[in-house]
């Protein structure tokens, strides 16, 4: 089991950028694949980006598309997600995920909530308008 702290959420006016941290300890950080997924107030929790264990192999879902990022440092045992241009509709926790991936599928994507077993506590993300 990997733990997750995220950090860098907070408010921020429409257009504006922030990036999250999600930082792992207690395995092998290189070992895992990595998602960012969201939950809005009164909604589901829904993907965001996904990075492979690689971090060869990067996607996004098409409301963030052009304008998140996801990257990873595995000598720092994080995973970031840089946001620009934020819109109202962005307002929500962010929550990083992790999965433990066989080296043979060090390229692989899972951008389903049920993919992943390791999960941090969040960081609330507003934007104003």
């Amino acid at each position: 089991q990997v733990q997750l702290v995220e950090s860098g959420g907070g408010l921020v006016q429409a257009g504006g950028s922030l990036r999250l941290s999600c930082a792992a300890s207690g395995r092998t950080f290189s070992s895992y694949a990595m998602g960012w997924f969201r939950q809005a107030p009164g909604k589901e929790r829904e993907s965001v980006a996904a990075i492979s264990r690689s971090g060869s192999f990067t996607n996004y879902v098409d409301f963030v598309k052009g304008r998140f990022t996801i990257s990873r440092d595995d000598a720092r045992n994080t995973v970031y997600l840089q946001m620009n241009s934020l819109k109202p509709e962005d307002t929500a926790v962010y929550y990083c995920a992790a999965r433990e991936v066989a080296a043979y599928r060090r390229n692989y994507l899972y951008q389903r909530i049920s993919d992943y077993s390791d999960w941090g506590q969040g960081t609330q993300v507003t934007v104003s308008s």
